[in-house]
């Protein structure tokens, strides 16, 4: 009867860990969020037609480790490069005035894409509790090859390099420990 109970809630864990998903918000409920409960921003800048966009979407966002890593951690924040969402930040409103709803595939680069500095997609952006960009990260990344990045930007490990063989140094002694 104990091993049984046992085996039920094991699988119900099991279920509910595979289940996590990442509650993704605009930036503005995310900056609303930060001034109740201060946490880092960590946001997915995107394209529809980007190949890599879509495997970390389907790789890595979908895994258990990550999703809950994030979703614990960071407000999770999804932009799509060349939409028409308007961001208000640091005072300034954003917009895509060239954007073209009759285009296919790529369409005009949205201004606070612009603002980031975001050349390639995907690319990732770390932001502090306080709004200020902390770092961007660009390209596909698996599991666990994100994680380094989530624990060091979290944790506020960037802070302490103060030469690239800094980061070097952190890397290679780095565990990773998710799955996947």
């Amino acid at each position: 009867m104990v091993r049984t109970i046992f085996t039920l809630i094991f699988l119900i864990h099991s279920v509910n860990l595979c289940a996590q998903k990442i509650n993704w918000m605009t930036l503005d409920e995310a900056r609303a969020a930060q001034k109740k409960e201060p946490k880092k921003i960590f946001m997915d800048v995107y394209t529809n037609w980007c190949g890599p966009c879509k495997l970390l979407d389907k790789n890595t966002f979908q895994n258990p480790d990550v999703s809950r890593y994030i979703s614990e951690h960071f407000y999770a924040v999804k932009f799509n490069a060349e939409g028409t969402e308007e961001i208000t930040f640091y005072n300034k409103k954003f917009t895509n005035p060239n954007y073209d709803p009759n285009r296919n595939g790529r369409n005009a680069t949205h201004q606070f894409t612009q603002f980031l500095g975001v050349r390639g997609y995907p690319t990732m952006v770390f932001l502090s509790e306080d709004g200020d960009p902390i770092m961007p990260l660009v390209g596909y990344y698996k599991p666990k090859q994100i994680e380094l990045y989530l624990k060091m930007i979290k944790q506020g490990d960037y802070q302490i390099f103060s030469k690239p063989e800094d980061f070097e140094n952190y890397k290679k002694n780095f565990v990773p420990r998710f799955r996947g």
